[in-house]
């Protein structure tokens, strides 16, 4: 025998196996017909584009695997030069500054108010 949850007498019923399997009456759907398609084009399969290698870059890691394996004294997020010192100290000095104006606010929030 079969039970499902009655939701108007708020106990478990008798039930077929169909409604046992589907509570609420609920039926799967299942489509017969495919979708309809979202775009209007076909897809191109890739046999229809050209045999060049035209977008296809070279590849950097062998290159960058040199760069930051070199034992040079280095951490590693200052290793590729310029532009990550200039990064690293601009965080930094945003650190810095934000620490500051944090104390300053607390100081002054910590005082009490003057009375006119």
């Amino acid at each position: 025998m079969y039970y499902k949850f009655s939701g108007f007498a708020q106990r478990l019923v008798g039930a077929t196996a169909a409604a046992a399997y589907n509570p609420q009456g609920l039926k799967p759907i299942v489509s017969t017909e495919s979708p309809a398609p979202i775009f209007g084009t076909t897809s191109k399969l890739a046999s229809d584009f050209p045999a060049t290698d035209s977008y296809l870059v070279k590849n950097k890691v062998p290159d960058l695997q040199k760069i930051f394996q070199k034992t040079d004294g280095l951490p590693v997020h200052l290793k590729r030069g310029v532009p990550d010192r200039l990064l690293y100290r601009t965080t930094m000095a945003l650190t810095i500054g934000g620490t500051i104006y944090c104390l300053v606010a607390l100081y002054m929030a910590s005082q009490p108010r003057q009375q006119k």
